[in-house]
């Protein structure tokens, strides 16, 4: 007995519908686990870009420790050649004070200084102008005077002053 009309199809699970519905679940678990891979290679590359900042950080705080130890060498290198500077013009100072102060008839003709005294080696007419005239003055500016003298041919004398300024009266003046 045959109840219909039409042959009968053959049925399988994979309707058009079913088929529609497996492409819209499979693009979804794709986007999903694209998603998710693209997240942890963000994440990967994030800790990588992290680890070379903080290497860059690392470096660049050596390279600053670096530069402060090379200004701080310098600073010291500008403040000693500043005070070698501030030696030299007082040295020039007083130098050029001490051949101002030398009279016009008493020739000198060697000049040691030293760092608490000075020794002149010179000619003079006689012990008149030598005292008067060059002496006075070093004895304002040194402690202790001592001074001899040598007759030349020519009948002028020659003469050796040593000056000497006492320490520890320095050290009571500063």
């Amino acid at each position: 007995m045959q109840y219909s009309y039409i042959k009968p199809r053959s049925k399988t699970i994979f309707t058009k519908d079913m088929q529609l519905l497996f492409t819209f679940f499979g693009v979804t678990i794709f986007m999903l686990f694209s998603t998710y891979s693209f997240l942890i290679f963000r994440d990967y590359r994030f800790k990588q870009d992290l680890a070379d900042i903080s290497v860059q950080k690392e470096q660049l705080s050596s390279s600053i420790l670096k530069m402060n130890q090379q200004i701080a060498t310098i600073e010291k290198q500008n403040l000693m050649s500043e005070k070698i500077f501030t030696k030299n013009s007082v040295l020039k100072d007083s130098i050029n004070n001490l051949f101002d102060l030398i009279p016009s008839r008493v020739t000198l003709s060697e000049a040691k200084i030293m760092e608490d005294g000075l020794i002149l080696y010179g000619i003079t007419p006689n012990k008149d102008v030598y005292n008067f005239m060059l002496q006075a003055p070093l004895r304002s500016i040194f402690h202790r005077t001592y001074s001899s003298f040598y007759p030349v041919e020519n009948g002028w004398l020659r003469f050796v002053s040593t000056n000497y300024i006492d320490e520890e009266e320095l050290k009571d003046e500063n």
